[in-house]
């Protein structure tokens, strides 16, 4: 069988990696195409995945809808060439590119938010799963899987750490530290909304150095440093979930590494524009099991921001809780891989997706 995966973003690298890597040990062909966005080609490298790049986006609003025409020129071009089976991916590139090759495509959305992405894949995707909290129906074609796109490499069955992450960092092995995650906002689902303020930003990091060593990792490349106490975060972006696993507390204004750090076990403050009564169905899932703080003010985020900064035990408190909720969840890259190779089953949705749930959203728990 010949696979392909679309990887738009470094966060579906790590979605699609170990089911890929699986497939191919199972001697199945598997190819990634991949969009040249951050750090999505350094982790395609690291981890030995073949991959081709069909075009570039950087983290400016706009980049996306002025490289479209060209990204799916490359797409279609190079899946054509390639011939897939199966198409595995996240949006409209990957359900397109499966009406093209005339092959099954099969979807794992999370973002409420994405409604364009939505309207535009639905149609021509074979099948679209998502986390058991996703608040919206996307049709008949739509399946709720119980955990997130998150657990497909964070899952206590396939997570290990990639190595000696304090000692990249330049920590001991008691030293506390704290990670600030800022978003660049450039994506088009991010139109309209916001984190952080340049003046927040340094007032948060100026707070949290009083307490602890901190490391930024801004993804728009943009906040000066200079005259804070603090660090760049400089390492391999593959040791990032060992590192958020280590951190004494992680505040973001992102949405993946929070959700990432809640799932390790670790503090988390997520603090943008989408928390409120609107807020997406992981954030409300995550905080209701206690792994999260999603908080609107900024007032807010700073006074818990330190509070876990200064707590000796909260770290143990969040790995109790995450121990106790993620035994409950699904190892996705086991699901995924049952799909790619049984997808021609008529009774493989009834056997493989037998704790999912189907439909009405209210029913999701």
């Amino acid at each position: 069988m010949r696979y392909l995966f679309f990887t738009n973003t470094p966060a579906h690298v790590h979605l699609y990696r170990h089911a890929a890597t699986s497939l191919e040990r199972q001697g199945h062909e598997i190819l990634v195409l991949a969009r040249d966005y951050g750090c999505t080609e350094d982790l395609l490298s690291y981890y030995g995945l073949p991959y081709q790049i069909y075009g570039v986006c950087d983290t400016t609003k706009g980049s996306f809808f002025r490289s479209l025409p060209g990204h799916y020129a490359s797409i279609f071009r190079k899946t054509l060439r390639y011939d897939p089976d199966l198409v595995f991916g996240i949006g409209g590139y990957a359900a397109h590119a499966g009406a093209v090759a005339r092959t099954p495509a099969v979807l794992i959305h999370d973002s409420e938010p994405t409604t364009l992405d939505h309207l535009v894949s639905r149609p021509f995707a074979s099948m679209i799963l998502t986390p058991h909290a996703f608040q919206k129906d996307l049709g008949e074609k739509h399946y709720r899987f119980t955990g997130f796109k998150e657990t497909a490499y964070l899952h206590p069955d396939v997570y290990e750490p990639e190595g000696d992450v304090r000692a990249q960092l330049g920590v001991d092995a008691s030293e506390p530290y704290a990670i600030v995650r800022l978003n660049a906002f450039g994506s088009h689902h991010d139109v309209g909304h916001g984190g952080f303020t340049a003046d927040q930003r340094r007032t948060l990091i100026e707070r949290l150095s009083e307490h602890t060593t901190v490391f930024v990792s801004d993804e728009g490349g943009d906040l000066d440093l200079a005259g804070l106490d603090a660090q760049a975060f400089d390492v391999h972006p593959a040791l990032m979930h060992d590192a958020l696993a280590g951190a004494t507390v992680v505040v973001a204004d992102t949405q993946t590494v929070a959700t990432e750090a809640a799932l390790l076990g670790t503090p988390v403050i997520r603090s943008n524009s989408f928390v409120g009564d609107d807020d997406m169905g992981n954030f409300i899932e995550l905080e209701a099991q206690d792994l999260i703080r999603n908080l609107e003010t900024f007032d807010s985020v700073l006074d818990t921001a330190v509070e876990f900064a200064r707590d000796d035990d909260v770290g143990r408190r969040w790995e109790r809780r995450r121990r106790a909720y993620l035994g409950d969840l699904v190892n996705l890259t086991e699901l995924i891989t049952t799909l790619a190779t049984e997808m021609d089953s008529a009774r493989t949705l009834d056997r493989v997706l037998d704790t999912s749930l189907r439909g009405d959203p209210s029913s999701a728990t």
